[in-house]
């Protein structure tokens, strides 16, 4: 009794490993698309109903934005290709609840080689029939 208890509880933390390490492949290859300037690679990991909000925060004072998926595509695309940026992710931590997802990521991010700014992304994710997509997409910005 006790030993099959023991191995239920394994094949269960293997199983939410399992679903953890596939959200975070998700996210990864969000960010191979976004360093690449490849909006479909990008948009394989979004939803369709991609919401994309923003909070920067500056000396003059807080400001929240919302930016539409079509508008997101259309700026990564029309980066110069001589602009090269870099957002560096410094840890995951994801829960996941059956269908539903959700991951922070401090980050770092980089314009040719320069700080630019850091913040946290959050990442809400939705488990498709095709896979685990980004839904909701909110980060913080500060210098």
């Amino acid at each position: 009794m006790k030993n099959t208890f023991l191995l239920l509880l394994m094949l269960f933390s293997f199983s939410v490993q399992a679903q953890k390490d596939d959200v975070q492949k998700t996210i990864e290859t969000f960010f191979e698309g976004f360093h690449a300037k490849d909006t479909l690679k990008i948009k394989s990991t979004c939803s369709e109903k991609l919401v994309l909000q923003s909070i920067s925060e500056s000396a003059k004072g807080n400001k929240f934005s919302e930016e539409s998926p079509k508008a997101f595509y259309l700026s990564m695309a029309t980066i110069p290709a001589d602009v090269k940026f870099e957002e560096r992710i410094l840890s995951y931590n994801i829960q996941v609840d059956g269908t539903m997802a959700h991951v922070w990521t401090p980050y770092e991010f980089y314009i040719n080689g320069q700080f630019s700014h850091k913040g946290v992304n959050a990442f809400t994710l939705f488990k498709e029939v095709s896979g685990w997509k980004i839904v909701h997409l909110i980060d913080t910005r500060r210098k």
